[in-house]
């Protein structure tokens, strides 16, 4: 599974990318997460506002910080 969290580096982006490592960590996913902070690769996914969640190129959640739920309930599906 590619994960990529888009933002810019505000502390929403921050905390969305926390909150996915931490998930992914604790139930054992094989992923690769990585950040996007440049915003012409952002926009390229239709995103105008951050943060914003990618698994395997499908936009899962944009412009929230989502609750560590979502996040698995996204991931695990």
């Amino acid at each position: 599974m590619n994960i990529k969290i888009l933002g810019t580096g505000c502390p929403k982006c921050k905390t969305l990318e926390k909150m996915t490592r931490e998930v992914v960590e604790k139930n054992r996913i094989d992923a690769t997460i990585s950040k996007v902070e440049d915003i012409m690769e952002i926009m390229r996914y239709g995103i105008m506002s951050t943060p914003a969640l990618v698994v395997d190129e499908k936009v899962e959640i944009k412009g929230r910080v989502p609750s560590l739920d979502e996040i698995k309930k996204v991931l695990m599906k």
